[in-house]
């Protein structure tokens, strides 16, 4: 068994020195590969910048009402609500509406799934990171 998996081994190397590619660039490549397989099993709900921006100010505070994280985020009320009822949709945000006198007030906060969802988000950047740099330093 050995011996086969040698020789396979021979061939594809003399295949790839033959197509005058370097052994490092094929294995670069199959690096970067594995970097792509990674990045697909991003939550593509929070990968989105504007979605992103909105559960990464949720972590940090308690809550944040629309017009602050409008300001926040620079971005009208249009494209913030938008991407607020898709995360609230999923469940990652829960919504509370209400009045103070007679204006509304819209509070966003973070659920505990919707910080599950972004803890394993961020791990998953991270190995794509790592992934990459390794590739990169070969």
């Amino acid at each position: 068994m050995a011996d086969s998996n040698t020789a396979r081994h021979r061939r594809t190397d003399a295949a790839e020195s033959a197509h005058g590619r370097p052994l490092g660039a094929v294995r670069a490549v199959a690096g970067a590969a594995a970097a792509q397989e990674e990045s697909r099993a991003l939550d593509a709900l929070i990968h989105h910048r504007m979605r992103l921006g909105i559960v990464s100010a949720l972590a940090a505070e308690e809550s944040l009402t629309f017009n602050e994280l409008k300001a926040l985020l620079r971005t009208t009320d249009g494209n913030l609500s938008v991407h607020a009822r898709k995360l609230e949709e999923a469940q990652y945000v829960v919504v509370t509406k209400r009045f103070e006198g007679r204006r509304p007030r819209t509070e966003y906060r973070l659920t505990a799934s919707g910080r599950k969802a972004l803890q394993r988000y961020l791990d998953h950047m991270e190995a794509l990171i790592r992934a990459t740099r390794d590739t990169l330093q070969r």
